[in-house]
């Protein structure tokens, strides 16, 4: 693309658009995969903090848009309101990770832009139609189809999903706030920054010495996780949300796929079903949103990722 070329005006490439959105997924799968894969041999929380200090590194370049900003005391209270936050939406996805099977994080984790959604109308004033609501009340009845209350036990791990999708709904309305009064480089560097410090005291807590092997594992968790973003941002630029969304109900398969390969997890087709249920309903929750022409609140799935 030309460099004086608007991202914005440049034409779309849907091919290229649905290829780095299904890069996207296996990355984030194959996060998921690498910690459920450690278990308890480092403790997620760890997990987290390392993979946040190690893409400390990436952000460097952004520190100095933060630095320029003039941040008051509003500012100051809403980055650490969001650091707080999005700290625990990540302990909780981390500890989520390794106690429930691969299918059911990632299908449970289609809740998050509901979520957003939901926290948009009763926060910032925004308006749910009843298409939204129906939406919203069908991606709901997903989330009781895979977790089926009084038919089979409610495990920690699934609390803690249904937490992680709160608190990162909290944390995308906060980013929401604070991006339309600063560079968006500036918000993502506060976030990295008070997240790895929010995370240190309860990493070294639990501290333990990783092996050779696990600090490996650990670095291949950190590349993972920033080719994600990456890969995801160079989908957002090649084609629209509507032609890319469809994409991450793959992430679906491929840790069905992965579970049962890998680590032995009989697939579920009710957490098929509710999966598929939730992520229709973020289809049209993204639909309507390219409907209205306007830059859509609720965020998708892969932006839900840390």
């Amino acid at each position: 693309m030309p460099a004086d070329l608007p991202a914005s005006s440049a034409p779309a490439r849907p091919l290229a658009g649905v290829l780095w959105m299904l890069a996207t997924g296996l990355c984030f799968v194959a996060v998921t995969a690498i910690v459920k894969h450690l278990g308890d041999a480092v403790p997620p929380v760890q997990s987290a903090f390392l993979r946040f200090a190690l893409g400390l590194v990436l952000v460097l370049p952004m520190l100095g848009a933060l630095a320029r900003v003039q941040i008051g005391r509003r500012e100051a209270g809403l980055f650490a309101l969001r650091g707080v936050v999005h700290t625990g939406g990540v302990i909780c996805w981390f500890f989520a990770m390794t106690q429930i099977p691969l299918a059911e994080v990632t299908a449970m984790n289609y809740l998050n832009p509901v979520y957003v959604t939901l926290g948009a109308a009763l926060f910032l004033g925004e308006r749910l139609r009843a298409r939204r609501l129906l939406a919203i009340a069908a991606a709901l009845a997903g989330a009781l189809v895979i977790l089926r209350p009084g038919f089979r036990e409610i495990s920690p791990g699934h609390l803690a999903m249904l937490g992680t999708a709160v608190l990162f709904a909290g944390s995308y309305l906060i980013a929401k706030v604070l991006s339309a009064e600063m560079p968006a480089s500036a918000v993502v560097a506060a976030l990295s920054l008070a997240v790895t410090v929010g995370l240190a005291p309860f990493a070294l807590a639990v501290w333990v010495a990783p092996s050779p092997a696990e600090l490996g594992w650990l670095f291949l968790l950190a590349a993972f996780a920033t080719a994600g973003h990456y890969t995801m941002t160079l989908a957002f630029a090649a084609a629209p949300v509507t032609v890319t969304q469809p994409v991450t109900f793959l992430q679906l398969v491929w840790a069905v796929l992965l579970g049962a390969l890998v680590f032995g997890e009989p697939a579920d087709g009710w957490v098929i079903l509710g999966g598929g249920i939730i992520m229709g309903s973020v289809m049209v929750l993204t639909w309507r949103e390219a409907v209205a022409r306007r830059r859509p609140v609720t965020p998708t799935l892969p932006e839900t990722k840390v």
